[in-house]
């Protein structure tokens, strides 16, 4: 999906720290909350949209989604989403 070169560089526009991507089960229920309108962006809008796949912090605090292999970056489009869903 994202080429790892590309990927060691990318850095979370909230802390700057290094994002990695979530794995597929994570993308998997994260998307099926999606499907059920249950996941809300940092300004609070419904996300609509299912993702591809999505970048996260090391401590898992902010999920970044990739749609069509392009990360969206930006701050106000990352979304929470506990462990357990």
């Amino acid at each position: 999906m994202i080429a790892p070169k590309l990927l060691s560089m990318l850095r979370c526009p909230i802390d700057g720290s290094q994002l990695h991507l979530v794995d597929d089960s994570l993308v998997k229920r994260i998307n099926e909350a999606i499907e059920k309108g249950e996941l809300r962006d940092r300004q609070d809008q419904k996300i609509s949209d299912p993702i591809d796949g999505g970048l996260t912090t090391q401590r898992g605090n902010q999920i970044y989604p990739v749609r069509g292999s392009i990360p969206t970056l930006v701050a106000d489009a990352a979304f929470q989403f506990e462990n357990g869903g």
